[in-house]
């Protein structure tokens, strides 16, 4: 395939890749890691704690228990709401699998539900519609930091006595209605992984209003171990660990958690950079004919975790591919999130293939929204002159292709 574009401009945007996401690393959280090594801790000790604290302090939750990664802490959280077999877990489509994995491993029944066309959350109108006498829990997810209305799931789970477990694996920092996320639901899950905007390189934790729940996931994490003697059934030798349930090793070590501290000092930070990109991002591309922007909810602060936007397809001469290939041709890394959980293999084998045609989507909304969707670089060590250079390759691009 020919990249027009960057035959037409004669040389591309950039002379070198500008990547799609990227860690920021300082001195900072390079010593921070080094002296935990030093100190000779290289398992899960004090420093996990630490960092639990700190988490917990900053969302305002009660609890925190650190995980090996969001995917854990999901897994975790529905083991916690006691949420098993046949039981109904209700979740977006577009997302990560790992949202609906963890209804899996529980031999759940996972029941996706729509997005809403502008923020791409969760649609609450249509989860209403879905809840049955199986459902057990809702898992709406953050989509790029941009927060949920949890409000109005809030209300559905009251109703209908469910537990909510946030994926905020993006939003850490974020808000709802003036209060920050983390702890406003039965559970809030966040990811530490590259290229969160706060990384351990791999890693997750959960926040919790509830001892109960807090209790339980230091078992689940711990391969099921109780090492307090408080709780023992038969505490009668100091060196005694008792396998009380079914548990995962699902620990954090120190040195990841040591690099979550020296990070979790500088997300306000951040947060704040990413904001100002799409801001930059927003004012330059506005209005263009075949270019969508993402809506944010008014009632939040989104992290911005990623900036997508979402091609006017019916204004353009070329497909997305084209269009993807041709800024990958000027040096501009562009990625496309999600596609839509039910559309993977391993769904459609287990689902129900006959549905998940575009003629009668299971999700519409999502799978239209997925064959529309670009993501645009952003992360903070981003230059006001890389942004522009985004600016330009996409307005290059997509201005080749208008009809």
């Amino acid at each position: 395939m020919t990249n027009k574009p960057a035959v037409v401009g004669g040389v591309p945007v950039r002379s070198r890749m500008l990547p799609l996401a990227a860690a920021e690393m300082t001195t900072d959280d390079i010593q921070a890691v080094t002296q935990v090594l030093s100190d000779g801790v290289l398992g899960s000790g004090d420093k996990v704690k630490e960092f639990e604290t700190a988490v917990a302090d900053y969302v305002g939750a009660r609890y925190a228990v650190a995980v090996s990664s969001g995917a854990a802490g999901l897994h975790v959280a529905l083991m916690s709401a006691a949420v098993g077999h046949e039981d109904e877990v209700i979740t977006t489509a577009l997302t990560h699998p790992a949202t609906s994995n963890c209804i899996l491993y529980q031999n759940g029944i996972h029941t996706f539900v729509d997005v809403e066309p502008k923020t791409y959350n969760i649609d609450p109108v249509k989860v209403k519609y879905r809840i049955t006498g199986r459902t057990q829990a809702l898992i709406p997810v953050h989509f790029a930091g941009n927060p949920c209305e949890l409000d109005l799931l809030h209300d559905l789970a009251r109703e209908n006595d469910l537990c909510v477990i946030e994926d905020a694996a993006h939003a850490l920092g974020g808000y709802y209605k003036g209060k920050r996320i983390g702890a406003l639901s039965d559970f809030t899950v966040f990811s530490f992984s590259d290229p969160q905007h706060c990384f351990t390189g791999e890693g997750g934790i959960v926040t919790t209003n509830s001892e109960e729940f807090f209790e339980w996931m230091l078992v689940f994490r711990e391969n099921g171990l109780v090492r307090d003697p408080q709780k023992m059934i038969s505490p009668e030798r100091p060196w005694r660990k008792e396998m009380q349930d079914r548990g995962y090793n699902y620990r954090l070590t120190d040195m990841q958690a040591a690099l979550g501290i020296s990070q979790l000092a500088r997300v306000e930070d951040f947060i704040g950079r990413r904001t100002d990109i799409a801001d930059l991002y927003n004012r330059a591309l506005a209005g263009h004919p075949a270019i969508t922007l993402p809506k944010q909810n008014p009632q939040g602060r989104s992290t911005w975790h990623r900036y997508i936007i979402t091609l006017c397809m019916e204004q353009l001469k070329a497909s997305r591919t084209e269009i993807f290939n041709a800024l990958r041709a000027e040096n501009i890394e562009v990625g496309v999130h999600y596609l839509p959980v039910f559309l993977h293999p391993y769904y459609l084998w287990i689902g129900h293939p006959d549905v998940c045609t575009i003629e009668g989507s299971l999700c519409p909304v999502a799978e239209d929204l997925y064959n529309r969707f670009l993501t645009l670089p952003l992360y903070p060590s981003m230059t006001d002159h890389d942004v522009q250079d985004v600016i330009n390759a996409v307005t290059r691009v997509v201005d080749y292709y208008l009809l």
